[in-house]
């Protein structure tokens, strides 16, 4: 056993930025009054990070990538028959049940953000898609950004239940390794972070968004006659 890089950068920093962001989105509607402009500043962030790891789980290090941790149903099956063996080998990057929970965390976390693209505060801010629906789609959007984020309250609690649950009966310590990196195993782990590639995408992830905010939602009709 030895210790090696198994979590990049990148992929630590969105890790703890989604978190961070929704705390911030849930503090926004739910804690702190009139922010709710800041509520859309946090959700466009949300969509970067979401944008920059699609890009970065085909373009990233090798246990960032889909295809490292994205298995089918016979080997998760497999996996789950060994939950509940103290000695059983830990995955040095995500297991296949783990890798997953990371999909369906990003499927909820982007049916969110693209969904309240589409919202209102019902009284000064519009998302910048609005105009382009039609009230039943409108109704779709928000029935699909509520239930999301329901869904994901249950699928975090999951989360840090499984993380608690590796920690006491695994023994195996699973969020230092999201703050260094670094995991203890007889695999080799990655060479570097590669920040330079990081960069790149977070420069597409970026063009990305402000295209589909700033430059391809029409201009916001105004009546004529308001003063």
């Amino acid at each position: 056993m030895q210790k090696t890089l198994v979590w990049d950068l990148p992929t630590r920093l969105f890790h703890w930025l989604i978190v961070a962001s929704l705390l911030a989105q849930y503090a926004t509607v739910e804690w702190l009054e009139n922010k709710v402009q800041w509520h859309f500043y946090i959700g466009y962030f949300t969509l970067f990070l979401i944008v920059f790891r699609l890009l970065w789980g085909v373009a990233g290090t090798q246990h960032a990538k889909f295809s490292n941790f994205v298995t089918g149903p016979k080997t998760v099956l497999n996996y789950m028959k060994t939950l509940f063996n103290r000695q059983s080998e830990p995955a040095i990057g995500h297991n296949p049940l783990g890798g997953w929970f990371v999909i369906v965390m990003l499927v909820l976390l982007a049916i969110q953000a693209i969904s309240g693209l589409f919202m209102t505060d019902d009284i000064f801010l519009d998302g910048p898609y609005r105009q382009l629906a039609n009230k039943e789609t409108l109704d779709v959007m928000n029935t699909l950004h509520h239930l999301a984020f329901d869904a994901l309250l249950y699928v975090i609690a999951l989360h840090i239940g499984a993380v608690i649950f590796y920690s006491v009966y695994k023994k195996q310590k699973l969020v230092p390794a999201m703050v260094h990196g670094n995991k203890m195993s007889k695999t080799a782990g990655i060479s570097d972070s590669r920040l330079l590639r990081a960069l790149i995408v977070a420069v597409v992830a970026a063009a990305v968004v402000y295209v589909a905010i700033e430059v391809y939602p029409p201009t916001p009709q105004v009546d004529e006659y308001y003063y």
